[in-house]
Parts: structure tokens; C-alpha cells; sequence
């Protein structure tokens, strides 16, 4: 065509995680981290780092999107020096390896499953603290099982993310499928 201009489709690509943790025995109690927050009073759940499968789902959805490998592949059990690491910190190095690949996130969504904690009022303060983290969007939602499994019978919590990223034109260092 006379007059047209060659332009270049960003496609965006979108990447699954999952991350699942079973509650802490009581005999090691741990702290509850999830959704980026500390819960007070609530048993926590047992993990190489705190167990937030919240932010893991989160990390591993970002990862998957752009085809970069996977939670393990980044921060795996086999690496002491993140023992008991915060959730928000993999999310926070996680965005950071996205974007060193050349990609931007254009936003994260994760639903854990779970009979606790009741999660609505902290719902905003746990998005603002991922989010932040994750530099872009992170809104999260939460549900139970209805008694259904080992959320249902309150042996652990799962988390399902989804995410959206895109390549920054120039500075793609991925593959291109």
C-alpha cells in the first residue's frame, strides 16, 4: 500500500503459577505470610522461604509468561541463602528478572484457596504491598473449597496466578514464540 508505514504488533503473553503449601506440624509452628502480609494469631504454613504462596503463585505466573523458567529455576530449595525468604522479596527479584529479559508487566492476578484467614479486610493492604513489590498491578482474591480437599479439610493453602506481560520493543532478550 502507497503511504503505509511498517508497524510492529506488541503482542502481550500471558503465564500461569501455582504454588501450594501445607500448614506448618504443630511441633514447628511458623508465622502466617500471605498475600504479602503477616497474619497474628494464624498457623503458618511450612516452605523453603516463608510460604507466602500467595506472592510464589505470583513470581511463577510472571516467570511463565516469559518463558524464562519457573520458581525453581530462580529460587530454588537448593539455594540455603533463601531460607526463610520473604515472598515479597521473590516477587519484587522476579519482576526484576522480567524486565532484565525484556518484558513489562501489565498486571498479576492471584486467588488462593483457603478456609483462613478471612481475607476481605486486608484484601487492599495486601494488593498495595504486592503490587509495590511486583511494579505493576497485583489484585487478589481469595475463596474456599467448600470442605472439598486438603484446603477444605485445612491441611494447607493453594494459589493460582495468572499474569500479563509484553516485550519492550528493543529490548527483548527471550524468545520470541
Amino acid at each position: 500500500m502507497a503511504g503505509s508505514q511498517n508497524v510492529t504488533m506488541i503482542l502481550p503473553r500471558t503465564g500461569i503459577g501455582v504454588d501450594v503449601h501445607a500448614y506448618a506440624p504443630d511441633n514447628d509452628p511458623q508465622p502466617l505470610w500471605l498475600g504479602g502480609l503477616f497474619w497474628e494469631g494464624e498457623r503458618g504454613l511450612s516452605g523453603h522461604s516463608d510460604g507466602d504462596c500467595v506472592a510464589h503463585a505470583a513470581a511463577d505466573a510472571l516467570f511463565s509468561a516469559c518463558g524464562i523458567g519457573d520458581l525453581g529455576t530462580h529460587f530454588g530449595t537448593d539455594r540455603p541463602e533463601l531460607a526463610g525468604a520473604s515472598g515479597v522479596k521473590l516477587l519484587g527479584e522476579a519482576a526484576r528478572i522480567v524486565r532484565a529479559a525484556g518484558f513489562e508487566i501489565g498486571n498479576v492476578a492471584v486467588q488462593f484457596v483457603a478456609n483462613r484467614p478471612k481475607f476481605g479486610p486486608r484484601r487492599e493492604e495486601s494488593q498495595r504491598v504486592l503490587s509495590a513489590a511486583a511494579g505493576a498491578s497485583v489484585s487478589v482474591t481469595a475463596t474456599t473449597s467448600d470442605g472439598l480437599g486438603f484446603t477444605g479439610r485445612g491441611e494447607g493453602i493453594s494459589a493460582v496466578a495468572t499474569a500479563l506481560v509484553y516485550a519492550v520493543p528493543g529490548a527483548h532478550k527471550g524468545d520470541s514464540a
